[in-house]
């Protein structure tokens, strides 16, 4: 029994350490997806808040989801990663802030 869970304890390791860089992207993209969906919901498509906040939420919640409507600015931050995206105008649509 004990062998067998040093072994999937090592199987785990190694799978960790082959996908460490996929691992180490995902706290990015959770909050760009978030405040670049957020953004096209609200400012393209026109919805209301309650709605976008519904629709761009994930399994796990982001920390902080603020929209500025006067600049047409979204801030999210989840998993300790601050991401921002800021409609372009009406060909363009949102886009990522650098």
């Amino acid at each position: 029994m004990m062998r067998l869970l040093l072994g999937l304890l090592l199987l785990a390791g190694a799978w960790s350490w082959y996908e460490r860089q996929a691992l180490a992207d995902f706290t990015g993209i959770l909050s760009a997806y978030s405040a670049k969906e957020y953004c096209s919901c609200r400012f393209v498509m026109g919805f209301d808040a309650p709605y976008c906040q519904a629709y761009v939420r994930q399994y796990l919640p982001l920390s902080r989801l603020e929209e500025n409507a006067q600049s047409r600015q979204v801030t999210a931050v989840g998993l300790g990663v601050e991401r921002r995206a800021r409609w372009q105008g009406a060909r363009e649509g949102c886009g990522l802030l650098p």
